[in-house]
């Protein structure tokens, strides 16, 4: 499941523009802790998946996606 929340955080970072550092500034982790969640290095928690989806402006079930364009 982390893998998949991961890939379709980096997919909508890279579709909106976005830095990855500023994405993280504003959801409250480090860079480190940031790129640690995504690289699988930490688990991605619900709280986490809530406050990233808050920060990218989509909706949780978002970042859950398989196969499908998030949007």
């Amino acid at each position: 499941m982390n893998s998949i929340v991961a890939s379709n955080v980096e997919a909508i970072i890279v579709r909106k523009c976005l830095k990855q550092s500023a994405v993280a500034e504003k959801a409250g982790y480090t860079k480190q802790q940031f790129n640690a969640m995504l690289r699988g290095r930490k688990v991605i928690r619900d709280t986490d998946i809530m406050r990233i989806a808050s920060v990218l402006e989509v909706d949780a079930n978002t970042l859950f996606m398989v196969g499908k364009e998030s949007s």
